[in-house]
């Protein structure tokens, strides 16, 4: 890998803002930036509608903002979809499904360290999307395999178009199905879940990478052949010994950890200060490296920032000094809460950032 993380800043694609150039512009503001997903403006910019072109047997419906899957439509669009595998154009992302990923690619992107994409995962699209008979498709063994094949081949496709604009271009697949797998009640187990993945991961373009804002089994995900991890750490509030042996074996190998350490709901995040934030991150850094021998200085250098998770709901209570601490931008007048809470987000995780950078000479 080309990635040389030492503390530099991304984020989630999932955004909650209703204006491309405001999103993108707040995403280039990063070191990594990305393509923002923003489902406020269309509902095919949505995590799931988005990676549904060109599957067989998918049905949009925009006006009742639904993904479904019809069984019959499945069967006769299957033939047709095999013979189109060899074409890139199947897999890549038409600008009617995301103008904003077009909106990005337009920009000059030479000039980062390295830019990232998303796609959604197998797993979580395979849960989240039902047949006919409201059975989500990740139990039909046949659809599941043609999932699989699926994503990895959009995945690639999304990596190689992004190459063209910055040669340290990679792709997180987004998939909070992994936190769900563990359920009794799933039908899919993570046992089953991890065979798969291993072999999907195997054919993706390196690195490879990972990202889910769910309740995270960290010593599992690690294990899955990735060499990126993006989780939201702020929710774990402290560093377990078997989460610092996972990582520490993980960061020997060269994988990268991109820790969610900012808050996006206002509850949280009006508790918070950069430099508390900060506090919590080199905690978790600092008993990593007393339970497992791991230098911090090797910690950091391969440690990305990030915001904990998407915000298209505040799942918090505002206040006067919520309000007041979230900056309203320049043509800002009228955005949402959840906008503004973003934004002063992405202001901590800057200003933690640069703080993290000079004290460990990033």
């Amino acid at each position: 890998m080309q990635i040389q993380a030492g503390c530099k800043t991304t984020a989630m694609g999932i955004m909650p803002h209703r204006e491309i150039d405001r999103a993108l512009s707040l995403a280039l503001s990063l070191d990594i930036p990305f393509w923002t997903q923003l489902p406020k403006v269309s509902f095919y910019e949505d995590m799931y509608a988005q990676s549904s072109q060109n599957l067989p047997g998918i049905v949009v419906e925009p006006q009742n903002e639904r993904v479904l899957f019809d069984s019959s439509r499945f069967e006769n669009e299957l033939a047709n979809y095999s013979q189109k595998l060899g074409d890139p154009a199947t897999f890549t992302l038409s600008e009617d499904y995301s103008a904003v990923y077009h909106s990005f690619l337009s920009k000059d992107l030479r000039g980062y360290h390295a830019i990232r994409g998303q796609i959604t995962g197998p797993i979580s699209f395979g849960f989240k999307i039902v047949d006919e008979n409201d059975k989500s498709i990740i139990y039909s063994d046949e659809i599941r395999s043609i999932l699989f094949d699926f994503f990895q081949r959009k995945t690639n496709v999304q990596c190689r178009e992004l190459r063209v604009h910055n040669d340290n271009a990679f792709v997180w697949l987004d998939e909070p199905g992994l936190g769900w797998v563990f359920s009794s009640l799933s039908g899919y187990d993570d046992i089953q879940a991890r065979n798969d993945y291993l072999d999907f991961v195997s054919g993706l373009d390196r690195p490879r990478a990972l990202h889910l804002c769910a309740n995270v089994n960290l010593p599992y995900l690690l294990e899955l052949g990735i060499d990126i991890l993006s989780f939201d750490a702020y929710q774990i509030e402290t560093m377990p010994s078997e989460y610092s042996s996972a990582a520490a074996r993980f960061m020997r190998d060269g994988g990268i950890i991109c820790w969610g350490i900012v808050p996006t709901d206002s509850t949280n995040l009006d508790g918070e200060t950069p430099e508390s934030l900060g506090q919590r991150l080199v905690g978790y850094w600092e008993s990593m490296s007393q339970n497992t021998g791991l230098t911090l200085e090797l910690i950091v250098s391969q440690s990305l920032l990030a915001p904990a998770r998407c915000c298209l709901k505040n799942i918090g209570q505002v206040g006067a000094a919520g309000e007041a601490a979230c900056p309203i931008t320049e043509n800002g007048t009228g955005s949402s809460i959840e906008e503004r809470l973003v934004e002063r987000a992405f202001g901590y995780l800057r200003e933690m950032s640069q703080s993290l950078k000079d004290k460990y000479g990033m």
